[in-house]
This record gives C-alpha cells, sequence and structure tokens, in this order.
C-alpha cells in the first residue's frame, strides 16, 4: 500500500505553507505546488524513507571488478 498525502489549496502561497508543514512533520515532496484546471492548488507527499544508505566504504555498497 503507497501511502500519499495532498494539500489543495486556494492559492499558491497556501499551497507551499501546506507542502512546508508535511515537510516539517518528516514527509518528502513528489509534486510541488501546481495549478490545477479547477481552479485549486495542489501538492502531494509521500512518508520520507526511513533507511540510510550504507556508508562510503563499508564494504557493502557494489561489488568492482576490474
Amino acid at each position: 500500500m503507497a501511502i500519499r498525502v495532498s494539500v489543495q489549496a486556494a492559492t499558491e502561497d497556501e499551497c507551499v505553507e501546506g507542502l512546508a508543514q508535511l515537510v516539517d512533520a518528516g514527509f518528502q515532496p513528489v509534486m510541488m505546488p501546481r495549478y490545477m484546471t479547477d481552479g485549486q492548488w495542489m501538492a502531494r507527499a509521500v512518508p520520507a524513507p526511513t533507511t540510510k544508505a550504507p556508508a562510503a566504504g563499508s564494504g557493502r555498497g557494489p561489488a568492482v571488478t576490474g
């Protein structure tokens, strides 16, 4: 199941503010504020990934042969 949230607003500024609040709450933007054909502004976000990439030199990255 994919979790995604949307901000729908009457103005671009309201939409930007709503998206900023989602980012502050730990979400990652996937669609920046966009004017829709129905006269509203919309932005989308998803939960930020919780896994981190392995540190450089940890031996867990891709193998290189040569």
